[in-house]
């Protein structure tokens, strides 16, 4: 009898205690609840929903958050494009206009043709190779050509070609610079569609330097810059670099490279 009335007291006492916790995270709830605005959620509805962090912000909600307040930039999101941007303005009264498109562009022209220094023998992966004397290729500066840059892309958008070189297929680019941020030697690079014409090329060597290690480098020889009708390019530490709002995009800097070094696209490649 004594063993029946212990326990029921005990589910009593247990019983009143969690009901007088229950009242209290009731009332905590109640009295600490951050408001939402409703025009936040709007606006994340409309975004893309992959928390790519493309934004500079740590997914889709931290942005609508942002936007909403006014801290980040209505077109602030490359993956949902013009389209998402419209949207996001329309929730907020505001028209949105449309800008050029980003993409990663490739500043290396090596791969197969530049020389391997050393015989790599180890994880299929660019960071794992620049761990060990800043690569395999002869030219420091290069691509590694291990794909991981092509790994690293949400989309799919990226393909390794047959000079082991990274493709950006346009169509199904985001413009979301995963890619940019993973390749450890930054041979991707973000810029404009309608800049068309490009140095493939980041190696700061000495002409004679790069000429013993890649068929295509830049030697720094300013045939290109002499020969600019625009006045559009400058060589800095035996680089060349083209100034693409002087950029009249004549393509005589690229007939006149020597190493094949500087190319012209489409702007639809």
């Amino acid at each position: 009898m004594n063993d029946v009335l212990l326990i029921s007291e005990s589910a009593i006492v247990i019983g009143s205690i969690g009901f007088l916790v229950g009242i209290v995270l009731i009332w905590a709830s109640i009295k600490f609840a951050v408001e939402t605005n409703p025009i936040v959620e709007e606006v994340i509805e409309v975004l893309p929903g992959a928390n790519c962090g493309a934004c500079g912000y740590a997914g889709c909600s931290d942005f609508a958050e942002k936007v909403v307040s006014e801290a980040a930039p209505i077109t602030g999101c490359p993956v949902g494009g013009f389209e998402t941007a419209k949207q996001v303005g329309s929730k907020l009264g505001q028209e949105v206009k449309e800008a050029e498109k980003l993409y990663p562009k490739v500043r290396c022209n090596g791969g197969v043709h530049c020389i391997d220094k050393i015989d790599y023998i180890g994880i299929n992966d660019c960071k794992a190779v620049m761990m060990i004397s800043d690569g395999e290729k002869g030219c420091s500066f290069g691509c590694m050509g291990r794909g991981t840059c092509m790994r690293a892309c949400p989309f799919g958008a990226i393909s390794m070609d047959e000079n082991r070189l990274p493709h950006i297929n346009k169509n199904m680019c985001k413009s979301c610079a995963v890619c940019v941020n993973e390749c450890p030697n930054n041979i991707l690079v973000m810029g404009l569609e309608g800049e068309t014409v490009n140095v493939l090329c980041r190696s700061n060597d000495k002409g004679k330097a790069v000429k013993a290690v890649c068929e295509f480098g830049c030697i720094g020889c300013r045939i290109c810059a002499k020969n600019c009708p625009a006045d559009a390019i400058t060589i800095t530490d035996f680089l060349a670099e083209i100034d693409q709002e002087k950029c009249t995009q004549c393509g005589v800097c690229v007939e006149k490279c020597p190493q094949k070094t500087i190319e012209m696209v489409p702007v639809s490649a």
